[in-house]
């Protein structure tokens, strides 16, 4: 019960990284807060499911709508009592080769990546210090803050802007006990991966370049969320967990 007392606001917690989180947080004792826009009947599920052992609500909310957030963290407050966690997950991703872009492809991809990020966390983060508890903040970025992926500029450059924001508010928010870290996954088992899980080929390729050989879990990767929003992990903050089966590493001898 690592999250025993703690209050915490999953975004994008109705399917994939996001719902494996959600659940291993309450599974921890914390009051979970389950944001979601689509998977609406998942979430909802989820929240009653959390309900039966601890306190969960679900919040549907755009997270790059400022009216729409400060309204999830308000009522998160109210509700559940508080807020001590915050992990930013929502993000979508659209395959697009670069000359072919069009601006609602960037315009949305960059408005829930990156401005949903800053919205979540500044609206968050106010609310930690004014309860003067501190608390943390994950940011579920991705390999492609630092690696590249043909055919998905505005992700990549959303995931690359949020290093740096993480980078930043950890200096400006470590005043206030609050921790501000990445969490990197890799190639991971999700339904934003179907059309690759369904590709006999694609799999093939990935795991030659996976030095462990297999796609991660979403329940791998909320084992390291869990441990950066625990108080095991009350001394790191400004940093990037990769959980990735080594496939940023990847490379052969010629």
């Amino acid at each position: 019960m690592k999250l025993q007392g703690k209050v915490a606001l999953v975004t994008g917690a109705g399917s994939g990284i996001g719902l494996a989180i959600a659940t291993r947080f309450g599974a921890e004792g914390a009051s979970v807060c389950v944001n979601y826009y689509g998977h609406a009947d998942d979430a909802q599920a989820l929240a009653r499911k959390l309900s039966e052992s601890g306190r969960a609500i679900a919040v549907e909310a755009d997270v790059s709508r400022r009216d729409q957030v400060e309204d999830m963290v308000a009522r998160t407050v109210r509700e559940l009592g508080g807020l001590d966690l915050l992990v930013n997950n929502a993000g979508i991703e659209q395959y697009k080769p670069f000359l072919e872009l069009d601006d609602d492809t960037w315009d949305r991809t960059v408005a829930v990546d990156l401005r949903g990020v800053f919205l979540c966390t500044q609206v968050a983060a106010r609310t930690m210090r004014d309860q003067g508890k501190g608390g943390s903040i994950i940011n579920i970025s991705s390999i492609h803050e630092d690696y590249t992926f043909p055919g998905f500029a505005p992700y990549c450059a959303s995931k690359g802007a949020v290093r740096m924001l993480m980078r930043t508010t950890a200096l400006e928010l470590a005043a206030h006990g609050i921790r501000v870290n990445n969490v990197a996954p890799g190639a991971v088992a999700t339904p934003i991966n179907e059309a690759t899980l369904r590709d006999p080929r694609k799999m093939d390729l990935l795991r030659g370049i996976i030095p462990l050989g297999r796609m991660g879990t979403p329940e791998e990767v909320a084992a390291v969320v869990l441990f950066l929003a625990s108080d095991e992990a009350s001394y790191v903050t400004g940093a990037t967990y990769y959980v990735d089966g080594g496939m940023t590493r990847y490379a052969r001898s010629v």
